[in-house]
C-alpha cells in the first residue's frame, strides 16, 4: 500500500498513477468511495449542481473547512477497510495506490498495517491559485461564478494549512510538488520516501 495525501490540486492524481505503474499496483482515489460536493465550475458534460452552488455560495471558508473534514471522518471507516484488505498480502490482492484529500494525517499515522507507507504531497498556494484557476476557465467567467472559485481556492489552501500542521506535529513525511517538478521525479521522490519508512508515513531512525 501508498497512500498519497495532500490538497486538492497538489499533484496527487497523477504521481499516484506514475507510482502505481512503476509498482505494478492498481491505483484508486478517496474520491471514489464517496464525493464530497464537487469542484464548483463546469467542465464538458457536467454543469455546477444547484447544491453544489449553494455549498460553496452560503458556507464561510471555516464552515467550509468543517464540512470536509466531517465527511472525511464519515469516509474513514471505509477507507480504513481497504488499505487494511490490500496491506494483508495473505488476501492476494494487488497492492494499491490511494490518493486523496481523505487521507488526514493523524488517522492514517494511527495505521499499525504492515506493508503500507504514506507520504503527503504539499504545493505553493500561488502553484494551487494557478491550477485552480486554470481548471476553472477562472477570467473567462462572471464575477458569482468567479466568487465560487475563490471560496474553493481559499478551501483548499486553508486545508493545506492544517494538514501541514499535523503533518509536521506528528513528524511525517512530505514532499513539495508543486514547484514545476515533473510528475516523474515525484514520483520517485514519493518511492523513494516510502521505502525508507518504518512506521506509516515516518522514516525509519538508525539505531545503534
Amino acid at each position: 500500500m501508498v497512500l498519497i495525501g495532500g490538497t486538492s490540486n497538489a499533484g496527487k492524481s497523477a504521481v499516484a498513477e506514475v507510482v502505481a505503474d512503476r509498482l505494478g499496483f492498481d491505483c484508486r482515489s478517496t474520491d471514489g468511495l464517496a464525493r464530497h460536493p464537487g469542484r464548483p465550475w463546469p467542465t464538458p458534460g457536467w454543469d455546477v449542481p444547484p447544491h453544489v452552488d449553494e455549498h460553496y455560495r452560503s458556507l464561510t471558508v471555516d464552515e467550509l473547512i468543517s464540512s470536509v473534514l466531517d465527511h472525511y471522518q464519515r469516509l474513514w471507516p471505509r477507507i480504513e477497510e481497504l488499505i487494511a484488505a490490500h496491506a494483508d498480502a495473505t488476501t492476494g490482492r494487488a497492492g494499491l495506490v490511494l490518493e486523496g484529500s481523505a487521507l488526514w494525517p493523524t488517522r492514517v499515522a494511527n495505521l499499525t498495517l504492515p506493508h503500507t507507507a504514506a507520504v503527503w504531497l504539499t504545493a505553493d498556494e500561488s502553484v494551487l491559485s494557478h491550477r485552480i484557476h486554470a481548471a476553472g476557465h477562472y477570467e473567462q467567467r462572471p464575477a458569482p461564478n468567479r466568487y465560487l472559485i475563490d471560496k474553493f481556492l481559499a478551501r483548499t489552501v486553508r486545508y493545506q494549512t492544517l494538514m501541514l500542521d499535523a503533518v509536521g506535529r506528528l513528524g511525517l513525511d512530505h514532499i513539495d510538488a508543486g514547484t514545476g517538478r515533473p510528475v516523474e521525479e515525484v514520483a520517485e521522490a514519493v518511492l523513494l520516501a516510502s521505502a525508507r519508512q518504518g512506521k506509516v508515513g515516518r522514516a525509519a531512525v538508525d539505531t545503534v
